[in-house]
């Protein structure tokens, strides 16, 4: 709300005199200075008006005053000691007869500090409402939490007066109180001019007792809910602010399990072997991300609609449509290391099929991941190093050719591990045993043990090749050609 009239007259640096009767609560919405015997052109009303007296006579006094008041002024200041020694008798009695507040400026007073004072009330009130609204916001956020009916208990509680949340056939289902459910009946009709208008948002009642305003609660066609809220003074700026808030918030809750039971609904239909609609899924194809960011990543992706995300030990795991990979990867990998699988159809086979282009596409995303976590990156299978040599191989052939190599080794998989980072390093053994996080020489010892098992030798890069193939193979344990990466 804008400073009172009596607020600004009190102020005691600026020594305003009354001369007739003060309206306490007259709001002053600017200061206005002019000396034209007719102003109102230039004014909106609410504005204190101040003036020298430079046109004002005994003869047209009572005129101008007349005209002040017809525009809703919240006051007249007059300086005296410019033009005029003393207020006119006449303009002060005209101002008293028609009820405008009629201030004296002493001399010393300049009109800019007047307007200056008025300015820093009006940003102290501003600043006010933006607190308050910050605030509420706050409070009702945090309300909403716990369901709408807590959240209709906070908006009444803010605004001083009564809330009702109605379902879209105007059954209430909270009322703040408990009595303000008798209003109900009395605003059917006018919520059923709400529902059919889709061009009002909000409609506004004053009646004998309170101000309603009701608004629809939803994002597309028929509101899915109404609120409708009461007070005993019109609602004031920062109000309504606190009212659209509480409707944003009502209609995030009444979207979000409409998009929850579309996710269940494909899913289910998923288990059941059936062709789940194409709108409840992501659009295909889609990759599968394996991320390292943890709760981070989840917080972030928790109100994307085009996302399924499952948060696991130690990774995030998410299904997004292939248009949207890269914005995704670059969002989760701000919180850790990307893995990204390859591309697939999502609901143009059995579930039986798609069951398994998904598990395929999470052993890539989780190769992938491996690979970035090295290098701190976000990386796609199809960029690994050597992946598209692996991709030919016969993976009966080369499970058996990775085997047979790799047998010797069989009874000590510390030995395989120690292999792995070997060859990973290029035969860097001060690099491979960091990996490891064990000492060089006991990281010598270990591969000139696997070296005399297999007889081979770990110098000759066509050894290490093969060594990388096999190791590759038999990266995750299952048969299937994996990658670790580099």
């Amino acid at each position: 709300m804008p400073p009172t009239l009596s607020a600004v007259a009190a102020l005691p640096h600026l020594g305003l005199r009354a001369l007739t009767a003060v309206e306490a609560d007259r709001p002053v919405r600017w200061v206005a200075v002019s000396e034209l015997e007719d102003p109102t052109p230039f004014l909106e009303g609410g504005e204190l008006v101040l003036v020298t007296g430079m046109r004002i006579t005994s003869g047209n006094a009572a005129a101008y005053v007349a005209r002040l008041v017809e525009r809703k002024v919240a006051g007249l200041g007059f300086a005296v000691g410019i033009i005029h020694e003393a207020v006119p008798p006449e303009l002060v009695e005209a101002a008293r007869d028609q009820g405008l507040t009629l201030l004296e400026v002493p001399e010393p007073v300049p009109f800019i500090a007047v307007g200056k004072a008025v300015s820093r009330l009006l940003a102290a009130e501003w600043y006010e409402d933006v607190t308050r609204a910050f605030q509420a916001q706050r409070e009702l956020t945090r309300a909403a939490l716990r369901g709408p009916g807590p959240l209709i208990t906070r908006l009444a509680r803010e605004l001083g007066g009564w809330a009702l949340l109605l379902d879209a056939s105007g059954e209430v289902r909270y009322a703040e109180p408990a009595r303000a459910r008798r209003r109900a009946a009395g605003l059917l009709p006018d919520l059923a001019r709400l529902a059919r208008d889709d061009r009002t948002a909000s409609i506004s009642l004053s009646g004998r007792d309170d101000h309603v305003v009701a608004q629809g609660v939803g994002l597309t066609g028929h509101p899915r809910a109404f609120l409708a809220v009461g007070t005993a003074e019109p609602l004031p700026h920062v109000a309504h602010t606190i009212v659209g808030s509480a409707v944003a918030l009502l209609t995030l809750q009444s979207e979000s399990p409409r998009t929850t039971r579309d996710l269940r609904a494909a899913l289910g239909a998923l288990l059941l072997g059936l062709q789940p609609g194409a709108a409840t899924l992501p659009d295909s194809p889609v990759r599968v991300l394996a991320c390292a960011g943890g709760s981070a990543v989840a917080d972030a992706l928790a109100d994307d609609d085009r996302v399924l995300a499952v948060s696991m030990p130690g990774q995030v795991l998410v299904i997004v449509p292939d248009a949207q990979a890269d914005q995704v990867m670059a969002l989760a990998h701000q919180s850790g290391p990307v893995g990204a699988s390859d591309a697939f159809d999502l609901g143009e086979a059995t579930a039986d099929r798609t069951f398994q282009r998904a598990e395929t596409a999470l052993r890539q995303a989780e190769r992938a991941l491996a690979a970035a976590r090295r290098k701190r990156a976000a990386l796609r299978h199809a960029d690994l190093p050597g992946q598209s040599l692996l991709g030919i191989l016969d993976p009966e052939a080369a499970q058996g050719f990775a085997d047979a190599l790799l047998g010797p080794l069989a009874a000590d998989p510390t030995l395989v591990t120690s292999l792995r980072a070997y060859i990973t390093a290029n035969g860097q053994g001060e690099t491979a045993a960091r990996a490891l996080g064990v000492h060089r020489h006991t990281l010598r010892t270990r591969i000139q043990k696997a070296a005399r098992l297999l007889d081979r030798d770990l110098d000759d890069p066509a050894v290490r090749a093969e060594l990388w193939i096999a190791l590759s193979v038999t990266a995750n344990g299952t048969g299937r050609i994996g990658h670790p990466g580099h």
